[in-house]
């Protein structure tokens, strides 16, 4: 999005945030920062998956945008699958049996075996481990790269032991890649745990705890079932630009820390945001950039029949980039979304880039068009 049309657009964002500080201390606020419109509708859908669909990555192809995929998880227990997509959402690979695979991540550019491979990287919970596979750069196979997996939450039981979501980082300075990896369950600190992807000699991938961090608040009974606990940490995105990376504690918030884990104040938590308006969980996030230090962290507030994207600015404010207040709110038809995705980069069909959204009542992911969910002045 250029420069004078974001400034556009949020000359509108910011109207109607004066409607909202127009309000009494004892009114009720407007749901929406933005007027009430119909539901987003999508582009087009994948295939199906066969079980259970959970979480979406897009891969770019720097040789040929239309060669782009879109990688999904069906998180199946025992035969479940990664599924590669097509732009046109046919179904191009299934990888499987994997034993209840839950949230997939790429990233572009890991040196591996003398040259560099971009990589998509899968928790396979029930196995306590992460697959890894490499892309062609012609958007062909994708090649098992670690067959053996890669185990993570060693010394942990139960559910702690279970890797659910997963965020890689690629670090600006040296090229280094990490997992940043969330168990399905954790304590209030160092929930999450991060690890050097490397070469391990013979081209292939292993992985290195490099530490734990991350406050959460909290898993507590549910009101109406004191079996049943409350809240988790599933989603994770990194801003490899910026440096952050960013997770939803989906019964609270959206948590920001440094991604670098040599960072000399990685230990500390920037900010929480999205604190309020969900009417669900906090499920998926994604990063748009529309500049370098510009553009948008787009979540998924998880609801029957009409899941929402609610949008930040990821520069925060002016003199503040810590201060990601909401921008607008974005109803859409797809169903109990888990998992998002999102690139600003033009592909045939979506030019001013592709988000995708996981759709559980049909088992397959959504592909809308960016200027639907932002048109580029607000109004066409």
């Amino acid at each position: 999005m250029p420069g004078t049309t974001l400034h556009r657009w949020l000359g509108g964002v910011l109207t109607m945030a004066m409607v909202f500080a127009a309000c009494g201390p004892g009114e009720p606020a407007p749901e929406s920062p933005v007027p009430a419109v119909a539901p987003v509708a999508s582009t087009r859908a994948t295939e199906p998956v066969a079980t259970d669909a959970d979480d979406p990555a897009i891969w770019v192809s720097a040789s040929d945008p239309a060669a782009s995929l879109i990688i999904a998880t069906d998180k199946g227990e025992i035969d479940g699958g990664l599924y590669v997509y097509g732009l046109d959402g046919r179904t191009r690979q299934v990888i499987g049996p994997l034993d209840r695979p839950n949230n997939v991540d790429v990233e572009y550019g890991l040196p591996l075996g003398g040259t560099t491979t971009d990589i998509a990287v899968v928790t396979e919970r029930r196995q306590h481990r992460l697959r890894v596979f490499g892309l062609p750069p012609d958007g062909g196979a994708l090649v098992d790269l670690a067959p053996d997996g890669i185990p993570v939450l060693e010394g942990q039981t139960g559910e702690a032991a279970e890797p659910m979501g997963i965020g890689l980082y690629k670090r600006p300075s040296d090229g280094a890649v990490f997992a940043i990896v969330a168990p399905k369950t954790g304590g209030t600190a160092d929930y999450l745990w991060q690890y050097r992807l490397e070469d391990e000699g013979q081209g292939q991938v292993t992985g290195t705890l490099v530490r734990r961090f991350g406050q959460f608040s909290g898993a507590r009974p549910a009101p109406d079932d004191p079996s049943a606990l409350e809240g988790e940490i599933e989603a994770v995105v990194v801003d490899d630009a910026l440096g952050y990376v960013y997770y939803s504690d989906e019964r609270f918030g959206i948590r920001k820390y440094h991604a670098d884990p040599d960072h000399p104040d990685a230990a500390r938590e920037l900010a929480t945001f999205g604190t309020e308006g969900y009417l669900g969980d906090r499920e998926g996030l994604a990063l748009y950039a529309t500049g370098d230090d510009t553009g948008f962290i787009v979540s998924s507030d998880q609801v029957d029949d009409g899941s929402r994207l609610m949008i930040y600015p990821r520069e925060g404010a002016a003199g503040r980039p810590h201060d990601h207040s909401l921008l607008t709110i974005v109803p859409t038809v797809a169903d109990d979304t888990d998992g998002i995705d999102v690139v600003a980069t033009p592909l045939p069909g979506f030019p001013r880039g592709l988000l995708v959204m996981m759709n559980s009542r049909d088992r397959n992911f959504l592909l809308y068009r960016w200027q639907d969910i932002l048109p580029p002045d607000g109004t066409d």
